[in-house]
């Protein structure tokens, strides 16, 4: 496996090269070739290794970002079209080590296995150069992906942004009703759920009926705009 112009692309020379090929092996290669172990439990770690290297960058870069609004944009950037995307540029896809049968099938170009393969390949710059050598990687990778800050969109809490799409599209409102408690009285879990016009009903879990609310709401949205205006929202 060549992978001179993979090294040099994310900026990371391996000094362990088996790391490499085991990020790139699909389960259906391994299935294939006895002995051969896929790239899936790295793939659970890569995504760990991600998700707080851009937590962490994001934070930095949008310092007055409420909570809910650091999330959405995380969520976005590393989202399995997005880094199916970064898969590609990066030409996994010329190095993924797939079986007959998801060859043939076109895995080679489908979003979820080249999103899990990048995944995998930042778990193992992980495990071959420590956390300092991911985290570079990750923000050279990641450098031009990040919005303006003067570009964020102006943010609504969860609950009125749904109450607006509710009457846009069903002329009516969402109802929220507590649906029950759980927990010693100083740990008080509430379960708050949303119903919308159409009859279906989104639940919220969380230490507060407020951030219950907010959560049920959120669930709805995503049901309801899916992909849509995904950093438009902070938690309230």
């Amino acid at each position: 496996m060549d992978i001179g112009d993979l090294q040099q692309s994310i900026h990371h020379r391996f000094a362990q090269v088996k790391l490499v090929r085991a990020a790139l092996t699909h389960s259906s290669y391994a299935n294939e070739q006895e002995g051969d172990g896929d790239n899936e439990r790295l793939e659970f770690l890569g995504d760990a290794v991600l998700e707080l290297c851009v937590s962490e960058e994001g934070y930095r870069r949008f310092p007055d970002a409420p909570e809910g609004q650091l999330t959405r944009i995380r969520s976005q950037m590393v989202k399995e079209k997005s880094l199916a995307a970064i898969a590609r540029e990066l030409g996994l896809h010329r190095h993924i080590l797939l079986g007959r049968g998801e060859e043939l099938q076109g895995g080679r170009d489908r979003d979820a296995l080249l999103a899990d393969a990048f995944e995998a390949l930042m778990g193992a710059v992980f495990l071959d150069g420590g956390f300092e050598a991911a985290r570079r990687t990750i923000l050279h990778i990641f450098k031009n992906r990040w919005p303006r800050p003067e570009m964020l969109p102006e943010t609504k809490d969860y609950k009125s942004r749904l109450q607006e799409v509710a009457q846009e599209r069903f002329r009516d409102r969402p109802v929220y009703m507590l649906a029950g408690t759980s927990g010693p009285e100083h740990e008080k879990i509430f379960m708050v759920d949303a119903a919308l016009p159409t009859g279906e009903v989104f639940r919220g879990i969380s230490t507060s009926v407020k951030r219950a609310e907010q959560e049920a709401a959120r669930l709805a949205l995503e049901t309801l705009e899916p992909g849509e205006n995904p950093i438009a929202f902070k938690d309230q």
